[in-house]
């Protein structure tokens, strides 16, 4: 039997930047549609392609809303967005991207800086965005590429 991930935190109970929360480490406090959150970095890393070349994915574009992009990108086939939703999880979108960066550029997480990583945020039907951690550089590669991808979680602050 596996163990449901936690839904919900309470303000009260969020621990600093970069000490553990949710089964991974609590990054920082975001807003996304309206409703305060604890964005939360997983300790998996994954590897694959995005999606499928001069397939554009509906509801895959948001710049903010990675679990939105995830779960169309998982309706889609892709297997690294399966993957992460298997574990509670989803992959950054580009401003989550942008906040895991912050986060690691003041020491508070750690970082695979070897290789480019896709953030969910999809620029069109051949293309998706990627994050380079070891400076930042947030760019995009065609779809097809094998590049890693660190889930996150998102949990919303009560």
């Amino acid at each position: 039997m596996t163990k449901q991930a936690q839904q919900t935190v309470l303000a009260a109970e969020l621990p600093e930047s970069g000490k553990p929360l949710a089964g991974g480490v609590f990054v920082t406090r975001y807003w996304l549609n309206g409703v305060e959150r604890a964005l939360i970095l997983l300790p998996d890393e994954l590897s694959g392609p995005w999606g499928e070349y001069g397939v554009e994915i509906k509801g895959a574009g948001s710049y903010s809303d990675g679990e939105a992009n995830t779960r169309a990108m998982a309706e889609a086939g892709s297997v690294i967005a399966v993957k992460a939703l298997e574990l509670d999880g989803f992959i950054p979108s580009c401003l989550e991207g942008q906040l895991l960066m912050a986060a690691k550029a003041e020491g508070l997480v750690v970082l695979n800086e070897e290789r480019f990583h896709w953030l969910s945020s999809q620029r069109s039907a051949n293309l998706a965005y990627s994050m380079d951690f070891e400076d930042g550089w947030l760019d995009f590669n065609v779809k097809y590429l094998e590049r890693l991808a660190r889930p996150v979680r998102s949990l919303p602050i009560q």
